[in-house]
């Protein structure tokens, strides 16, 4: 944000200072919004103080919150998020990102239309004219104001959505501020700014901004339905803290609700009145959920008073997934006799929002015992919501099912006690757990009734799966993790990078029916973290992921366990890039070849969390060319042979707090 617009946003807090304590009359709701609407400013300012004082107010420390939590944290034939065609020029045969949903597009650094490819590297971002491989250039550089970030990309025909983060730094009230005559310390803040920008890109080479929506926040996530796009935006409220010598204090009078900037004009988020709330829900951020047009611009969104975590859509809603960990105050759930164990504290909170053409309405509100893992966790199926928890860290795993106003209607408790789960997948009727501890129970369940779902089978294996991703009806891909038991204790070691195809055909025992590991201890993916860096093809039987790769000496691996001491070896890392695999049901995995961004061994001596702009973290094809992308690089090879084609080279950057941008791994 510049200047010009902290002034304006100066200007406003002093205007929202004056009306604060205004009370506002509920606006009336449609019938299709059920969201109750705080009453005033002193209504929603007391929220927020009840959540702040119980001690639910974030980690206590927003600045980091906003660092840790800015970005968060499949289709079975990579074709989903296709755009309506090819850009002209192209070809018609190119790979998509890979999505949870059919039809349910998810940004990310990098998108293709067959043409061109849109690349985030740094703190820029470039359109390449990337078909023909043999004259691959950059057509097109976007910049930012500075401290500006662009954080993930759509592409829809000749739109371009970006989403970028920024943000002002301020400093919170002098000493006129202090009590009693102490000395007070001028405390240091930061407010997050989120941006989404729309642009029209029909020239490639000139493209032309034509909508910027601020929002105070920091990003959660977003999909596009259509020429729709929804995000969702968590912003703390604006206490600000001064420091009075011996604690933290804050001025109760200040105005608490979040600004925006559109078309220009710097408001409040909303007023009171049009935020709303979830009774047994604690107040600890505004949430948005927001919907922007492509193409008419369109803006509009719901307000919660709330916390928004995981997001899962379909083509039709969008929950969005809160965990609540109370000590104090219990929450009210519905479904209490399907739990034996509901005393327990920790709970997720989902709510549900009616996604209609632009138009994004609060439907209901359903809680869970325990914690999700991510995304994967959550499912919408026949009107139903899935979803699947893990209960305390040593206790035990569950999955729920509620129906369309959210209350719990069958719920299957008690799966792999002392365990954890590690990937989810729910496929139509069926559902697929990987809990692991020391080894890999991947459970098969019946989820054909919803109110009686039960465990089918199960297989347990060494090793665990991170990502499950379905290949057919009957066969998934787990990649995940290789494991050895601890001789001294009741867990495992994990190890190299484990790939599998689970048969799940006879749903009674479902088999390992091939693997392959990957390296040694120390051997990383993006992939094992952010689905979006899996590209996977059936007919092509094409499997590429980004690896950095550990591998141990073969004179150490001669040595006995007690010259190698209490804790297995790491490797040494001897490769980054994009490993590329056959893959196919009749012999599994073979490695084909790799492809690497990495000129200087010192480079990858600096490994996995401390390495250059040119670990390799994407790849995509179009036509018979695959392109691997890195901060520092676009790399096309010859799909077939691996023969390098061409490259282009993007500018070193790094981001605006001086790290490399592979530290804050996307």
């Amino acid at each position: 944000m510049n200047k010009k617009n902290m002034k304006i946003i100066g200007v406003v807090l002093v205007a929202i200072i004056l009306v604060s304590t205004l009370s506002f009359l509920l606006t009336p709701q449609g019938e299709a919004d059920s969201l109750q609407k705080f009453s005033n400013y002193n209504e929603l300012k007391a929220s927020f103080e009840s959540a702040r004082n119980q001690g639910r107010y974030g980690s206590g420390f927003p600045f980091l919150d906003m660092l840790v939590g800015g970005v968060m944290t499949t289709n079975m034939v990579q074709e989903s998020a296709a755009a309506d065609g090819a850009a002209k020029g192209g070809s018609d045969d190119y790979s998509t990102t890979n999505v949870q949903v059919q039809g349910v597009d998810e940004a990310d650094i990098v998108k293709n239309d067959g043409k061109y490819a849109y690349v985030i590297s740094g703190n820029k971002s470039f359109i390449v004219d990337a078909y023909p491989a043999d004259e691959m250039n950059i057509v097109s550089t976007f910049s930012f104001e500075e401290g500006e970030n662009p954080i993930e990309l759509f592409i829809k025909d000749d739109k371009l959505l970006m989403f970028t983060s920024s943000g002002y730094n301020y400093y919170a009230y002098a000493e006129s501020k202090c009590v009693d005559g102490a000395k007070c310390v001028p405390e240091f803040g930061y407010r997050g700014i989120v941006s989404a920008k729309i642009y029209n890109i029909l020239d490639r080479a000139n493209p032309i901004l034509e909508k910027d929506v601020e929002l105070e926040g920091s990003y959660v996530s977003s999909r596009l339905i259509g020429d729709n796009a929804y995000y969702v935006v968590n912003a703390y409220p604006r206490y600000e803290p001064y420091w009075d010598g011996n604690n933290y204090m804050y001025d109760s009078n200040d105005p608490i609700i979040p600004l925006q900037r559109v078309d220009g004009s710097v408001s409040k988020i909303g007023e009171a009145n049009e935020i709303g709330y979830i009774p047994g829900v604690p107040a600890q951020k505004f949430v948005t959920v927001a919907a922007l047009n492509l193409e008419s611009k369109q803006f509009n969104k719901e307000i919660v008073a709330a916390s928004g975590q995981s997001v899962y859509a379909s083509a039709e809603n969008l929950y969005l997934a809160e965990r609540i960990y109370n000590r104090v105050i219990p929450m009210p759930i519905v479904g209490t006799a399907f739990s034996s164990n509901w005393n327990n504290t920790e709970k997720t909170s989902i709510a549900k929002f009616k996604l209609d053409n632009g138009n994004v309405n609060f439907v209901a509100e359903g809680a869970v015992p325990g914690r999700i893992l991510n995304q994967f966790s959550m499912d919408e199926h026949k009107g139903n919501f899935r979803i699947a928890t893990t209960v305390g860290w040593n206790g035990y795993n569950n999955v729920y099912i509620l129906g369309n106003d959210m209350n719990l209607i069958g719920a299957l408790e008690g799966l792999a006690p002392g365990e954890s789960i590690y990937s989810s997948r729910f496929m139509g009727d069926k559902g697929y757990i990987v809990t692991f501890k020391k080894v890999d129970p991947l459970f098969v369940l019946d989820l054909s009734d919803p109110t009686n779902p039960n465990v089918l089978g199960k297989l347990k294996i060494p090793g665990y799966s991170d990502y499950l991703h379905p290949i057919d009806e009957t066969h998934l891909i787990g990649l995940g993790k290789d494991s050895i038991e601890s001789k001294s204790g009741n867990f495992a070691w994990y190890q190299g990078i484990k790939m599998a195809i689970f048969d799940v055909s006879d749903v009674n025992n479902p088999i390992e029916l091939h693997k392959t590991i990957i390296g040694d201890r120390g051997t990383e993916s993006f992939a094992l973290h952010n689905h979006k860096a899996f590209l996977f093809d059936k007919e092509k039987e094409l499997l590429v992921i980004p690896v950095t790769l550990a591998e141990i000496s073969d004179s150490d691996k001669q040595k006995t366990d007690e010259e190698v001491g209490r804790w297995p070896n790491y490797g040494e890392y001897t490769f980054q890039g994009a490993m590329v695999f056959n893959v196919n049901l009749e012999n599994g995995f073979s490695e084909r070849g790799r492809i690497t961004h990495v000129t200087d061994e010192e480079e990858l001596k600096r490994g996995y969390y401390y390495a250059s702009q040119s670990m390799v973290k994407r790849a995509f094809y179009i036509s018979n060319n695959l392109y691997s992308f890195s901060d520092a690089t676009l790399k096309a090879n010859n799909l077939n042979t691996l023969a390098a084609i061409s490259e282009v080279s993007f500018p070193i950057t790094k981001n605006n707090y001086g790290y490399p941008e592979e530290v804050f791994i996307q």
